[in-house]
């Protein structure tokens, strides 16, 4: 029989393109999620039976240890941007990724990835990066031969850097950062499933890995060659680090006193305190080409996916090419 792998988060950014590259390779994938009513579309990549969501809570131990039965390997792609309720950081990515490893090394799995982040940092002022760094340790205490990914911004048709940017071009005509000046590294989101797949099929040793792409750049050079992707002008404005600050606890006190109403995923304190920090792969820990990943350059995938964002959508080149003609 096929070996079977558990995902957790297997439905998410992330953990759909390992789920996707683990069933193309043979195994039985299991994918865990809050809600697998809303994952069935897994399902088609594998065949019949192959690829099944199932409900799990990793605040649970009977939850997560259910999942787990039979397995023969796990990954955990679990984290969140923003607390939401009960899933705060130290509950997810923390406490939830030390939960998944103590129960997995309780059943025998001896393989294990898990997708943290650069800047994971237990002495950072971000709450994220610390928790990161908190999950991390807890893994390593239960599984010390776990894969550790830290991947850099991570970038693909469904995520939540570039495609957010996009839809606020279309708000008006000035875009606002946050921390126009720190670096990112964006890595693209089937080259971090490559690497979970490696980990977990190949000669992998255990450790941590960082993951970024051919490029690093500044957060303003990456907007820039956004708008030039789709084709709008806008003036983008770097916010002061005070005036930031200002707004994320302004629109916190909002979600206070909303009584739940109203959930603050524009911009938080701690999304300030971690946007002053760069986010590129540090040098000291082995990355892509030590996994045997070939990365792939943000041209060759961003128009595919960003060109909805252009005034004249799927029709934009075809007007520009019009012009050319005319001209």
């Amino acid at each position: 029989m096929s070996k079977l792998v558990t995902i957790f988060g297997g439905s998410g950014f992330v953990g759909r393109y390992i789920a996707r590259r683990m069933a193309k390779a043979g195994w039985r994938v299991r994918v865990a999620t809050r809600r697998p009513n809303e994952a069935l579309f897994v399902k088609p990549y594998g065949a019949v039976g192959q690829v099944e969501p199932v409900f799990c809570n990793i605040r649970d131990d009977d939850s997560v240890a259910a999942v787990l039965t039979g397995a023969d390997a796990v990954v955990n792609c679990v984290g969140v941007l923003v607390e939401t309720g009960k899933n705060s950081f130290e509950a997810v990515q923390a406490e939830g990724a030390g939960r998944i490893a103590r129960l997995a090394a309780q059943q025998g799995i001896t393989a294990m990835v898990h997708v943290s982040a650069i800047g994971a940092d237990a002495d950072s002022d971000s709450a994220y990066a610390r928790t990161k760094a908190a999950g991390e340790a807890a893994v390593t205490e239960h599984m010390p031969d776990a894969v550790i990914l830290r991947p850099s911004i991570i970038f693909g048709p469904e995520d939540q850097f570039f495609n957010r940017f996009a839809q606020m071009t279309r708000m008006g005509p000035v875009l606002p950062l946050v921390g126009a000046d720190t670096k990112f590294q964006p890595v693209y989101v089937d080259n971090v499933a490559e690497a979970a797949e490696k980990a977990l099929t190949g000669s992998v040793s255990g450790g941590i890995y960082e993951l970024g792409g051919p490029d690093a750049m500044s957060f303003r050079a990456l907007m820039d060659d956004m708008l030039a992707i789709i084709r709008r002008r806008r003036i983008v404005v770097d916010m002061p680090g005070f005036a930031a600050r200002l707004m994320a606890s302004g629109l916190s006190l909002a979600e206070t006193l909303s009584l739940g109403l109203f959930t603050n995923t524009v911009l938080t304190r701690d999304q300030v305190a971690n946007l002053g920090h760069d986010n590129v792969v540090s040098g000291d820990h082995p990355g892509l080409a030590e996994l045997g990943v070939d990365p792939v350059a943000m041209e060759a995938v961003l128009p595919d996916y960003l060109w909805r964002f252009r005034p004249s959508g799927q029709y934009a080149e075809i007007k520009e090419s019009a012009r050319d003609l005319r001209a």
